[in-house]
Parts: C-alpha cells; sequence; structure tokens
C-alpha cells in the first residue's frame, strides 16, 4: 500500500523534484504546500499519512506548524534541512519531527528515510499511550486511595475492609472502582 504525503516547502522548484522523487520511491504526493500553516485541516481532509518537508533551515513558525501535527493529528514528520546546527536539530526533534536529515533529499535515500520515520513515530505513539495509561491509572489509584481513607474515617473500619466495601458497592452498582471512589469522595465534600 502506497503512503500518502503532503510536501512541506517553499521554493517551488525544488518541491517539484521532491515530489518526483517520492513519487518515484512509490509515494502519493497529495499536496504540496509553501508553509504547514494550514497543514493540521489538509491532513485531516486529503487522509495524508505523513509530512515531508524539505527546507532550508526550519523556523519557530515551521517548528511549531509540526509539533501540532505530531501532536493533534498523530502524523509522522520528516524534515530534509540543510541546517545541522545541533540546536536546530534539537528545536526540530523537540517539536515532534520524527527524523530530520542534513544534507537535504536525495531520491536514492527517500524510501528507507521515510521507513525509519514512520517506524520511530509508531515507536513514540507506543511510548506516550503507555505513558498516559500510566498516568491515568496513578491518578485513579490516588484517587481510590483518597476514597478509602474517607470511608476509614467515616464507618471507623480498617484500610482492607473500606477497599472490600469499595469492592461491593462497585459490584452492586456494577461501576468502575473508580467511579464509586469519585462518588464517595463527591459525597464527602457535599457533607462536609
Amino acid at each position: 500500500m502506497s503512503l500518502r504525503v503532503i510536501v512541506v516547502d517553499d521554493e517551488a522548484d525544488r518541491a517539484s523534484s521532491v515530489r518526483h522523487a517520492l513519487e518515484g520511491a512509490g509515494f502519493i504526493v497529495v499536496a504540496t504546500c509553501a508553509t504547514g500553516a494550514d497543514l493540521p485541516r489538509k491532513l485531516a481532509e486529503l487522509a495524508a499519512d505523513v509530512v515531508i518537508v524539505d527546507i532550508d533551515s526550519p523556523d519557530r513558525d515551521t517548528l511549531e506548524d509540526m509539533r501540532r501535527v505530531t501532536m493533534e493529528q498523530r502524523r509522522p514528520v520528516v524534515m530534509f534541512a540543510q541546517d545541522g546546527k545541533p540546536e536546530t536539530i534539537k528545536a526540530a526533534i523537540n517539536a515532534g519531527v520524527a527524523a530530520y536529515v542534513v544534507d537535504g533529499l536525495k531520491p536514492d535515500r527517500v524510501r528507507p528515510v521515510i521507513d525509519v520515520a514512520i517506524a520511530r513515530f509508531a515507536q513514540f505513539q507506543e511510548l506516550r499511550l503507555e505513558l498516559d495509561k500510566a498516568r491515568t491509572t496513578l491518578a485513579e489509584r490516588k484517587l481510590v486511595e483518597k476514597a478509602k481513607g474517607i470511608l476509614m474515617k467515616r464507618r471507623k473500619v480498617d484500610e482492607d475492609e473500606a477497599y472490600r466495601l469499595m469492592r461491593r458497592m462497585s459490584m452492586d452498582q456494577k461501576l468502575r472502582l473508580i467511579d464509586i471512589a469519585n462518588k464517595i469522595i463527591e459525597a464527602a465534600e457535599l457533607l462536609g
């Protein structure tokens, strides 16, 4: 299956040669843009899989546009640039660019670079999901602990009994334990 690509390049001649290199490597170029300003809308509208940026040196606006693409649209961005300064590369990676290739786009390197960038992006997305899940679990655990504390104080029971009470309420009401914990906390706040 061919990947759908949007090319961002502020030089028309260079954009045309990038388009030909990508099409020669088996990609479908669905759009070429001079800037990334309207990129999130275009990505959604054109169902693009990857963003390729060919630029001499990315400026702050370009990097912010790429950050929105990687965070909001969750698409890999591959940047081909002439600027090899460490601070520029670091800024691009911090913006979510999956691959930053110095010395421009070479037709014979297009496919492997994009394949690596897509794999790295998928790995990063997986790590982000795991981190979000861990944060959610930790936040829920804190709320369950708080609710147990409320039950222990109000009902004068130990921790194990407070947990059993919450589990029983959870099963009886067919709710998750976190939902019961939230109800207990809300009731305690309401009653003072």
